[in-house]
């Protein structure tokens, strides 16, 4: 794993208003412990939209984040996406729901993909990013905790469980994105985030 990335809630100026987000992830050095619905020193302003025990932990590939280098022509750093986990050598999109990672001392299990909002926008100054975000393909994983523990940089990703299901982050995410016909397959899922099972449910 490249990064652990965690950051408090921060109120920021969007539109004449005040909003609250803590999208703004910076790099920790040293172990941090994997606890509750959390890692320790981060937060998330919203956990109807972020968080919770589905959507505890954000992991996000550096392979990804190099391809957006690439897209942007800038430099874009571990936890600029907003995740806590900055993985290396792991197919993050390709993930299936509901297959376990050991990393340190904790486990992890794959729940979802990540649908952007506007505070993506905010954090890489972009209004338009979200949309920029969703149409890549490269959504990212929601993780529950399965096994409170502590990460931290290079530690290495263990897959310590795979369904035998084929329903992966990317295909949740094209489902939701791109084409709601798939929406009956995601429910071949039984690890599937709650909210989405309803979403693909309503679409079956």
């Amino acid at each position: 794993m490249l990064s652990v990335n965690v950051g408090p809630i921060e109120e920021v100026e969007h539109h004449g208003r005040r909003v609250t987000t803590g999208i703004f992830k910076q790099p920790v050095v040293g172990r941090v412990a994997v606890r509750g619905v959390n890692l320790d020193g981060d937060d998330q302003a919203d956990r109807e939209s972020h968080g919770g025990p589905e959507r505890a932990v954000y992991a996000y590939a550096a392979e990804d984040l190099a391809w957006w280098e690439t897209e942007l022509g800038r430099v874009v750093s571990p936890g600029a996406m907003g995740e806590n986990l900055t993985t290396s050598q792991i197919d993050v999109t390709g993930a299936v729901v509901g297959e376990r990672w050991s990393v340190g001392s904790a486990v992890f299990q794959v729940t979802s993909p990540r649908v952007p909002c506007f505070k993506l926008g905010i954090r890489m100054g972009d209004p338009r990013f979200q949309l920029r975000f969703a149409r890549a393909g490269r959504p990212g994983a929601y993780l529950r905790i399965v096994q409170f523990g502590d990460v931290a940089a290079g530690d290495p990703i263990e897959v310590l469980h795979r369904p035998d299901h084929e329903v992966t982050v990317g295909l949740v995410a094209r489902a939701f994105h791109d084409d709601h016909s798939l929406a009956p397959l995601l429910l071949g899922a039984p690890e599937l985030a709650s909210g989405w099972r309803e979403w693909a449910d309503r679409n079956a």
